[in-house]
Protein backbone atom coordinates (compact mmCIF):
# COMPACT_ATOMS: atom_id res chain seq x y z
CA UNK A 1 0.00 0.00 0.00
CA UNK A 2 1.29 3.48 -0.85
CA UNK A 3 1.63 6.16 1.81
CA UNK A 4 -0.97 8.22 -0.07
CA UNK A 5 -3.56 5.46 0.24
CA UNK A 6 -2.65 4.75 3.85
CA UNK A 7 -3.21 8.42 4.76
CA UNK A 8 -6.66 8.30 3.17
CA UNK A 9 -7.45 4.96 4.85
CA UNK A 10 -6.52 6.44 8.23
CA UNK A 11 -8.84 9.37 7.64
CA UNK A 12 -11.72 7.07 6.69
CA UNK A 13 -11.19 4.82 9.73
CA UNK A 14 -11.29 7.84 12.03
CA UNK A 15 -14.30 9.29 10.23
CA UNK A 16 -16.22 6.07 10.79
CA UNK A 17 -15.31 6.02 14.48
CA UNK A 18 -15.62 9.58 15.85
CA UNK A 19 -15.32 10.36 19.56
CA UNK A 20 -16.38 13.47 21.44
CA UNK A 21 -14.08 15.83 23.36
CA UNK A 22 -12.46 14.14 26.34
CA UNK A 23 -13.57 10.67 25.21
CA UNK A 24 -11.07 10.00 22.42
CA UNK A 25 -9.91 6.71 24.01
CA UNK A 26 -10.10 4.48 20.93
CA UNK A 27 -8.72 7.24 18.73
CA UNK A 28 -5.73 7.57 21.07
CA UNK A 29 -5.09 3.81 21.03
CA UNK A 30 -5.30 3.77 17.23
CA UNK A 31 -2.78 6.62 16.96
CA UNK A 32 -0.49 4.98 19.51
CA UNK A 33 -0.51 1.73 17.53
CA UNK A 34 0.41 3.58 14.33
CA UNK A 35 3.32 5.39 16.00
CA UNK A 36 4.62 2.16 17.56
CA UNK A 37 4.40 0.52 14.14
CA UNK A 38 6.70 3.27 12.86
CA UNK A 39 9.04 2.66 15.85
CA UNK A 40 8.41 6.20 17.09
CA UNK A 41 8.59 6.68 20.87
CA UNK A 42 5.12 7.58 22.13
CA UNK A 43 3.02 7.85 25.25
CA UNK A 44 -0.46 8.88 26.33
CA UNK A 45 -0.79 12.05 28.38
CA UNK A 46 -3.69 14.06 29.76
CA UNK A 47 -6.15 11.12 29.71
CA UNK A 48 -6.69 10.91 25.93
CA UNK A 49 -3.78 12.83 24.41
CA UNK A 50 -0.85 11.19 22.62
CA UNK A 51 2.66 12.47 21.93
CA UNK A 52 5.29 10.87 19.76
CA UNK A 53 8.95 11.84 19.56
CA UNK A 54 11.30 11.22 16.66
CA UNK A 55 14.79 11.89 18.05
CA UNK A 56 17.18 12.44 15.19
CA UNK A 57 19.86 14.89 16.33
CA UNK A 58 21.34 15.27 19.81
CA UNK A 59 22.01 19.00 19.43
CA UNK A 60 19.39 19.96 16.83
CA UNK A 61 16.21 21.99 17.20
CA UNK A 62 12.91 20.35 18.07
CA UNK A 63 9.82 21.16 16.04
CA UNK A 64 6.32 20.10 17.07
CA UNK A 65 3.44 19.22 14.79
CA UNK A 66 -0.03 19.24 16.29
CA UNK A 67 -3.26 17.52 15.24
CA UNK A 68 -6.58 17.77 17.10
CA UNK A 69 -8.67 14.62 17.12
CA UNK A 70 -12.11 15.17 18.69
CA UNK A 71 -15.44 15.04 16.85
CA UNK A 72 -18.71 16.94 17.30
CA UNK A 73 -22.23 16.05 18.54
CA UNK A 74 -23.65 16.37 15.00
CA UNK A 75 -25.68 13.88 12.95
CA UNK A 76 -23.90 13.00 9.72
CA UNK A 77 -25.89 13.62 6.54
CA UNK A 78 -23.30 12.30 4.09
CA UNK A 79 -24.23 9.12 2.25
CA UNK A 80 -20.71 7.74 1.88
CA UNK A 81 -19.12 4.38 2.58
CA UNK A 82 -17.07 5.81 5.43
CA UNK A 83 -19.89 7.76 7.15
CA UNK A 84 -19.95 7.82 10.94
CA UNK A 85 -21.03 4.59 12.63
CA UNK A 86 -22.05 6.54 15.75
CA UNK A 87 -25.44 8.21 15.50
CA UNK A 88 -25.27 11.87 16.46
CA UNK A 89 -21.46 12.06 16.44
CA UNK A 90 -19.47 13.21 13.43
CA UNK A 91 -16.11 14.53 12.33
CA UNK A 92 -17.66 17.73 11.02
CA UNK A 93 -14.56 19.90 11.43
CA UNK A 94 -11.90 17.81 9.71
CA UNK A 95 -9.97 16.62 12.73
CA UNK A 96 -9.87 13.15 11.19
CA UNK A 97 -7.99 14.73 8.29
CA UNK A 98 -5.58 16.50 10.63
CA UNK A 99 -4.63 13.24 12.36
CA UNK A 100 -4.11 11.51 9.02
CA UNK A 101 -1.87 14.35 7.78
CA UNK A 102 0.33 14.25 10.88
CA UNK A 103 0.58 10.45 10.85
CA UNK A 104 1.49 10.79 7.16
CA UNK A 105 4.29 13.18 8.11
CA UNK A 106 5.49 10.64 10.69
CA UNK A 107 5.64 7.97 7.97
CA UNK A 108 7.59 10.28 5.67
CA UNK A 109 10.09 11.44 8.31
CA UNK A 110 10.79 8.16 10.10
CA UNK A 111 14.19 7.88 8.37
CA UNK A 112 16.15 9.54 11.16
CA UNK A 113 19.39 10.08 9.27
CA UNK A 114 17.69 12.55 6.92
CA UNK A 115 16.83 15.03 9.67
CA UNK A 116 18.98 17.58 11.48
CA UNK A 117 16.67 17.91 14.48
CA UNK A 118 13.86 16.29 16.46
CA UNK A 119 10.13 16.01 15.79
CA UNK A 120 7.40 16.02 18.43
CA UNK A 121 4.03 14.77 17.19
CA UNK A 122 1.16 16.10 19.32
CA UNK A 123 -2.26 14.45 19.00
CA UNK A 124 -4.55 16.64 21.05
CA UNK A 125 -8.01 15.96 22.48
CA UNK A 126 -10.79 18.47 23.24
CA UNK A 127 -10.11 21.25 20.75
CA UNK A 128 -13.84 21.83 20.33
CA UNK A 129 -14.17 22.67 24.03
CA UNK A 130 -11.01 24.85 23.99
CA UNK A 131 -9.51 22.74 26.78
CA UNK A 132 -7.21 20.33 24.96
CA UNK A 133 -4.17 22.50 24.26
CA UNK A 134 -3.96 23.61 27.90
CA UNK A 135 -4.20 19.98 29.04
CA UNK A 136 -1.42 18.89 26.69
CA UNK A 137 0.87 21.77 27.65
CA UNK A 138 0.29 21.13 31.36
CA UNK A 139 1.19 17.47 30.89
CA UNK A 140 4.48 18.14 29.14
CA UNK A 141 3.71 18.06 25.41
CA UNK A 142 6.30 20.80 24.82
CA UNK A 143 9.03 19.33 27.06
CA UNK A 144 11.71 16.60 27.04
CA UNK A 145 13.06 17.72 24.69
CA UNK A 146 11.95 21.34 24.84
CA UNK A 147 10.10 22.31 21.67
CA UNK A 148 11.56 25.30 19.79
CA UNK A 149 8.66 25.96 17.41
CA UNK A 150 5.36 24.42 16.33
CA UNK A 151 3.18 23.94 13.26
CA UNK A 152 -0.52 23.20 13.08
CA UNK A 153 -2.84 22.43 10.18
CA UNK A 154 -6.56 22.75 9.49
CA UNK A 155 -8.54 21.66 6.44
CA UNK A 156 -10.44 24.54 4.85
CA UNK A 157 -13.64 24.14 2.75
CA UNK A 158 -13.31 27.66 1.32
CA UNK A 159 -9.87 27.13 -0.21
CA UNK A 160 -9.57 25.07 -3.38
CA UNK A 161 -8.18 21.58 -3.01
CA UNK A 162 -4.40 21.26 -3.32
CA UNK A 163 -3.89 24.88 -2.34
CA UNK A 164 -2.44 26.23 0.90
CA UNK A 165 -3.65 29.23 2.91
CA UNK A 166 -1.23 31.20 5.11
CA UNK A 167 -1.74 34.28 7.26
CA UNK A 168 0.79 36.67 8.75
CA UNK A 169 0.05 37.92 12.26
CA UNK A 170 -3.39 37.66 13.89
CA UNK A 171 -5.29 34.80 12.27
CA UNK A 172 -8.13 33.74 14.58
CA UNK A 173 -10.12 35.54 17.25
CA UNK A 174 -10.15 35.33 21.02
CA UNK A 175 -13.25 33.42 22.13
CA UNK A 176 -15.46 34.18 25.12
CA UNK A 177 -18.51 32.25 26.34
CA UNK A 178 -21.47 34.12 27.81
CA UNK A 179 -24.26 32.58 29.89
CA UNK A 180 -26.98 34.74 31.43
CA UNK A 181 -29.89 33.69 33.59
CA UNK A 182 -32.83 36.13 33.84
CA UNK A 183 -35.07 35.44 36.82
CA UNK A 184 -38.51 37.05 36.98
CA UNK A 185 -41.76 36.27 38.77
CA UNK A 186 -44.41 33.81 37.61
CA UNK A 187 -48.02 34.87 37.00
CA UNK A 188 -51.07 33.95 34.95
CA UNK A 189 -50.76 35.02 31.33
CA UNK A 190 -54.06 36.90 31.58
CA UNK A 191 -52.67 39.08 34.38
CA UNK A 192 -49.12 40.02 33.26
CA UNK A 193 -48.96 42.96 35.64
CA UNK A 194 -48.88 40.50 38.53
CA UNK A 195 -45.56 39.01 37.43
CA UNK A 196 -42.12 39.91 36.08
CA UNK A 197 -41.75 38.57 32.55
CA UNK A 198 -38.31 36.98 32.02
CA UNK A 199 -39.00 36.48 28.30
CA UNK A 200 -39.68 40.17 27.67
CA UNK A 201 -36.65 41.08 29.79
CA UNK A 202 -34.41 38.66 27.90
CA UNK A 203 -35.50 40.03 24.52
CA UNK A 204 -34.72 43.55 25.69
CA UNK A 205 -31.35 42.42 27.03
CA UNK A 206 -30.38 40.63 23.80
CA UNK A 207 -31.23 43.68 21.71
CA UNK A 208 -29.24 45.94 24.02
CA UNK A 209 -26.19 43.67 23.91
CA UNK A 210 -26.33 43.37 20.11
CA UNK A 211 -26.22 47.17 19.93
CA UNK A 212 -22.77 47.13 21.52
CA UNK A 213 -21.36 46.13 18.14
CA UNK A 214 -23.51 48.43 16.00
CA UNK A 215 -23.63 51.51 18.22
CA UNK A 216 -20.86 51.49 20.84
CA UNK A 217 -17.80 50.09 19.11
CA UNK A 218 -15.82 51.89 16.44
CA UNK A 219 -17.11 50.43 13.13
CA UNK A 220 -13.49 49.71 12.16
CA UNK A 221 -13.06 47.34 15.11
CA UNK A 222 -13.46 43.60 14.51
CA UNK A 223 -15.87 41.97 16.94
CA UNK A 224 -18.85 39.61 16.93
CA UNK A 225 -21.54 38.86 19.51
CA UNK A 226 -23.76 35.88 18.77
CA UNK A 227 -26.48 34.33 20.91
CA UNK A 228 -26.90 30.72 19.86
CA UNK A 229 -29.20 29.40 22.57
CA UNK A 230 -32.22 30.63 24.49
CA UNK A 231 -34.57 28.60 26.65
CA UNK A 232 -37.40 29.40 29.04
CA UNK A 233 -41.08 29.05 29.77
CA UNK A 234 -43.36 26.12 30.58
CA UNK A 235 -46.79 26.98 29.17
CA UNK A 236 -48.36 29.27 26.57
CA UNK A 237 -50.49 31.11 29.13
CA UNK A 238 -48.03 31.56 31.99
CA UNK A 239 -45.68 34.50 32.56
CA UNK A 240 -42.20 33.00 32.32
CA UNK A 241 -40.14 33.06 35.49
CA UNK A 242 -36.72 32.05 34.17
CA UNK A 243 -34.87 32.38 30.87
CA UNK A 244 -31.34 31.23 30.02
CA UNK A 245 -29.43 32.71 27.10
CA UNK A 246 -26.02 31.56 25.87
CA UNK A 247 -23.72 33.18 23.37
CA UNK A 248 -20.18 33.88 22.23
CA UNK A 249 -18.04 36.99 21.85
CA UNK A 250 -15.16 37.14 19.36
CA UNK A 251 -12.53 39.91 19.49
CA UNK A 252 -9.02 40.73 18.28
CA UNK A 253 -7.59 42.89 21.04
CA UNK A 254 -7.71 43.09 24.82
CA UNK A 255 -9.15 46.62 24.91
CA UNK A 256 -12.20 45.62 22.83
CA UNK A 257 -12.61 42.41 24.80
CA UNK A 258 -12.68 44.28 28.12
CA UNK A 259 -14.96 47.01 26.73
CA UNK A 260 -17.62 44.51 25.62
CA UNK A 261 -17.46 42.65 28.93
CA UNK A 262 -17.89 45.90 30.88
CA UNK A 263 -20.73 47.09 28.65
CA UNK A 264 -22.64 43.83 29.10
CA UNK A 265 -22.40 44.18 32.90
CA UNK A 266 -23.90 47.68 32.71
CA UNK A 267 -26.77 46.46 30.57
CA UNK A 268 -27.59 43.69 33.03
CA UNK A 269 -28.06 46.30 35.74
CA UNK A 270 -30.22 48.41 33.43
CA UNK A 271 -32.45 45.42 32.60
CA UNK A 272 -32.82 44.58 36.29
CA UNK A 273 -34.04 48.12 36.97
CA UNK A 274 -36.27 48.37 33.89
CA UNK A 275 -38.00 44.98 34.16
CA UNK A 276 -37.77 44.17 37.86
CA UNK A 277 -35.87 40.94 37.23
CA UNK A 278 -32.60 39.53 38.51
CA UNK A 279 -29.72 38.74 36.14
CA UNK A 280 -26.94 36.24 36.87
CA UNK A 281 -23.98 36.21 34.49
CA UNK A 282 -21.33 33.56 33.85
CA UNK A 283 -18.64 35.05 31.56
CA UNK A 284 -15.70 32.87 30.56
CA UNK A 285 -12.66 33.74 28.45
CA UNK A 286 -12.14 30.32 26.89
CA UNK A 287 -9.86 31.02 23.93
CA UNK A 288 -6.98 33.37 23.23
CA UNK A 289 -6.07 35.28 20.07
CA UNK A 290 -4.12 33.18 17.56
CA UNK A 291 -1.12 35.14 16.26
CA UNK A 292 1.30 33.50 13.84
CA UNK A 293 5.02 34.19 14.20
CA UNK A 294 6.21 36.31 11.28
CA UNK A 295 9.53 34.52 10.74
CA UNK A 296 7.98 31.03 10.78
CA UNK A 297 5.11 32.13 8.53
CA UNK A 298 7.55 33.62 6.04
CA UNK A 299 9.47 30.33 5.96
CA UNK A 300 6.21 28.40 5.41
CA UNK A 301 5.27 30.70 2.54
CA UNK A 302 8.65 30.08 0.94
CA UNK A 303 8.35 26.29 1.19
CA UNK A 304 4.72 26.39 0.01
CA UNK A 305 5.64 28.38 -3.08
CA UNK A 306 8.35 25.86 -3.91
CA UNK A 307 6.20 22.80 -3.18
CA UNK A 308 2.76 23.88 -4.45
CA UNK A 309 3.76 26.62 -6.85
CA UNK A 310 3.23 30.33 -6.20
CA UNK A 311 -0.21 30.38 -7.83
CA UNK A 312 -1.44 27.76 -5.34
CA UNK A 313 -0.47 29.70 -2.21
CA UNK A 314 -3.12 32.05 -0.80
CA UNK A 315 -1.84 34.76 1.52
CA UNK A 316 -4.91 35.55 3.59
CA UNK A 317 -5.51 39.26 4.11
CA UNK A 318 -8.23 39.09 6.74
CA UNK A 319 -8.32 37.10 9.97
CA UNK A 320 -11.13 34.69 10.90
CA UNK A 321 -13.70 35.16 13.65
CA UNK A 322 -13.35 31.45 14.34
CA UNK A 323 -11.47 30.30 17.43
CA UNK A 324 -8.69 27.73 17.73
CA UNK A 325 -6.87 26.59 20.86
CA UNK A 326 -3.66 26.13 18.87
CA UNK A 327 -3.22 29.72 20.06
CA UNK A 328 -2.26 28.36 23.50
CA UNK A 329 0.94 26.87 22.06
CA UNK A 330 1.78 30.12 20.28
CA UNK A 331 1.64 31.97 23.60
CA UNK A 332 4.66 29.90 24.66
CA UNK A 333 6.67 29.17 21.52
CA UNK A 334 6.80 30.56 17.96
CA UNK A 335 4.92 28.81 15.19
CA UNK A 336 2.40 28.91 12.39
CA UNK A 337 -1.12 27.63 11.68
CA UNK A 338 -1.67 26.42 8.12
CA UNK A 339 -4.90 26.05 6.13
CA UNK A 340 -5.05 23.04 3.79
CA UNK A 341 -7.50 23.61 0.93
CA UNK A 342 -9.97 20.72 0.55
CA UNK A 343 -12.73 22.16 -1.66
CA UNK A 344 -13.15 20.35 -4.98
CA UNK A 345 -16.90 20.50 -5.66
CA UNK A 346 -20.17 21.32 -3.90
CA UNK A 347 -19.94 18.14 -1.82
CA UNK A 348 -16.60 19.22 -0.34
CA UNK A 349 -17.48 22.89 0.15
CA UNK A 350 -19.90 22.74 3.08
CA UNK A 351 -18.74 24.84 6.04
CA UNK A 352 -17.22 23.46 9.22
CA UNK A 353 -19.74 21.98 11.68
CA UNK A 354 -22.26 21.28 8.88
CA UNK A 355 -24.09 17.95 8.81
CA UNK A 356 -22.77 17.40 5.26
CA UNK A 357 -19.20 18.53 5.90
CA UNK A 358 -16.73 16.51 3.86
CA UNK A 359 -13.31 17.00 2.27
CA UNK A 360 -11.42 16.16 -0.90
CA UNK A 361 -9.20 13.43 0.51
CA UNK A 362 -6.64 13.76 -2.29
CA UNK A 363 -5.44 16.96 -0.62
CA UNK A 364 -4.29 15.11 2.50
CA UNK A 365 -1.25 13.17 1.18
CA UNK A 366 0.05 16.27 -0.60
CA UNK A 367 -0.36 18.31 2.60
CA UNK A 368 1.59 15.67 4.55
CA UNK A 369 4.42 15.82 2.01
CA UNK A 370 4.42 19.63 2.16
CA UNK A 371 4.61 19.62 5.97
CA UNK A 372 7.41 17.04 5.91
CA UNK A 373 9.31 19.16 3.39
CA UNK A 374 8.75 22.31 5.48
CA UNK A 375 9.97 20.60 8.66
CA UNK A 376 13.13 19.52 6.86
CA UNK A 377 13.74 23.07 5.70
CA UNK A 378 13.01 24.65 9.08
CA UNK A 379 15.38 22.28 10.87
CA UNK A 380 18.16 23.18 8.50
Amino acid sequence: MTIDQEIIDIRRHLHKNPELSGNEFKTAKFIESKLKGLKILCKCIGKTGVIGTLKCAKFGKTIALRADMDALPIYEGNNVEYRSKKTGIMHACGHDGHVSIVLGVAMLLQKKNELSGNIRFIFQPSEETSEGAKIMIKNGALREPDVDFILGTHVNPWIKSNKIGLKFGAMMAAVDELKIEIIGEIAHGAYPHKGKDAIVASSGLINMIQCIISRELNPLENAVITFGKIEGGNAYNVICKKVKVCGTIRTFNKKTRNFIKSSISKKLKAVEMAYGVKCIIDYNEIGTLLVNTYKITKACVKTAEKFYGKDNVEILEKPSMGGEDFAEYLKIIPGNFIYVGTSKNKYTSYPWHHTNFNIDESALPKAAKYIAYTINELLK
